[in-house]
């Protein structure tokens, strides 16, 4: 099949920068489609012209009834880098799509600040919430993002400050490539700087003495979560997730999820990694919903519901947690759904659970512990241990 989809990268020197086969594609396009800066970018070509529609899924479509036509989609930089080539590509089939890859965004700007791409994270919060950037502020780390707009810059800057890395240091970079580049430096606390609307933010993160520490492996602090009392505690949650065994773009039911935490702490943990929460009470979901916008995953499913019946209907999951309604038919309608190499981990602290738990262990194999934590306390003047209420865990792997 001959390709007749060409997803073509451009920079800020629009034709000029393009390599000449590159350019001879665009120049013999019969339709060309793009924002109004890519436009802008090609003027003077003959091609009919075709403005991204809205909602953007209709693109799709509008392409579909354009096959057989030379067509052009332009795109800023590399169309397959947090841009629309990986969209399309999904729904074409790559034999009929050439892809034309231009500098990033992040090579320019790795290149302005004279970072090496293989020691910065980068990240879009373009389209997207930019919380979801909270996970990533770590001590020395460099970010490289693509921003949503004129304010994105300032509102990390105060996401920064409140975490105790007011003296990051911050810089917009806007036009990259073209005559109108243009920089803005700074630090988060003291950021005021008003930017274009289209930039990218390079932001190299430096900790105060009093920093809050969030790494991505589980076992975050048990008060950075607004809880009522009735959450798995951070011991027991750092072996319930590693058995969980978070993965890219992994999906994860937490049954039960009362203030997210293990859900929480899952998303945190791989790139990509869903989670839906099923949890009955509107007070905890809540408490969840809080919790993950100010934790760095604020795309946290949260399903109002009882079980089993609440998982009818949702994604297969990679891996479910049952730390809540506890019972055969949950079990049994959690596991049937499963993927294959799916992981299951169930926690339960009274003897009415750990009698259900017991029983399912005896009849499905896995593995049965108990975890028993004490934490050091102050027992008047001296010091002593306060035992939590010891966790039954059981857990399998579906082969």
């Amino acid at each position: 099949m001959t390709a007749w989809l060409h997803i073509v990268g451009i920079g800020e020197d629009g034709l000029a920068g393009l390599a000449p086969a590159t350019r001879a594609v665009v120049e013999a396009a019969e339709v060309i489609l793009g924002g109004s800066r890519h436009h802008t970018l090609t003027d003077g070509l003959d091609a009919r012209r075709i403005e991204w529609p809205s909602p953007f899924d209709a693109l799709l479509g509008t392409l579909k009834e354009l096959r057989g036509q030379r067509v052009v989609v332009l795109a800023s930089g590399d169309p397959l880098w947090f841009s629309v080539g990986a969209r399309i590509g999904r729904e074409i089939a790559s034999a009929e799509i050439t892809y034309h890859p231009q500098l990033s965004a992040f090579q320019l700007a790795a290149a302005r600040m004279g970072w090496s791409m293989s020691d910065v994270e980068t990240l879009t919060v373009h389209g997207r919430p930019v919380e979801q950037m909270i996970a990533f502020i770590q001590p020395d780390a460099r970010l490289l993002i693509l921003t949503t707009g004129a304010d994105t810059p300032g509102q990390i800057a105060r996401f920064l400050a409140d975490r105790g890395f007011g003296a990051s240091r911050m810089s917009v970079l806007a036009n990259m490539g073209g005559a109108e580049e243009v920089r803005f430096d700074g630090t988060a606390l003291g950021w005021a700087h008003e930017v274009p609307p289209f930039n990218t933010l390079a932001v190299q993160c430096i900790a105060a003495p009093n920093a809050a520490l969030l790494p991505r492996v589980p076992g975050l602090a048990d008060d950075l979560f607004q809880h009522d009392g009735t959450m798995t505690k951070r011991e027991v949650r750092a072996v319930t997730v590693a058995k969980l065994m978070p993965m890219r773009g992994a999906l994860l039911w937490d049954i039960g999820t009362g203030a997210g935490s293990v859900a929480i702490e899952w998303m945190r943990a791989a790139r990509y990694a869903r989670a839906i929460g099923i949890e009955p009470r509107a007070d905890r979901r809540a408490l969840a919903a809080a919790n993950a916008l100010a934790l760095g995953v604020p795309r946290l499913e949260l399903v109002d519901g009882t079980v089993p019946q609440a998982l009818e209907g949702l994604d297969a999951p990679d891996a479910v947690f049952i730390g809540g309604g506890l019972s055969s038919e949950t079990y049994a309608a959690a596991w049937s759904a499963l993927k294959p190499l799916g992981r299951l981990v169930a926690n339960a602290v009274t003897l009415e659970s750990q009698s259900v738990l017991i029983d399912l262990q005896e009849r499905h194999g896995g593995d049965l512990v108990i975890l028993a934590v004490s934490r050091a306390e102050p027992v008047g003047p001296r010091t002593g241990w306060r035992p939590f209420m010891p966790v039954t865990q059981w857990s399998l792997v579906k082969r």
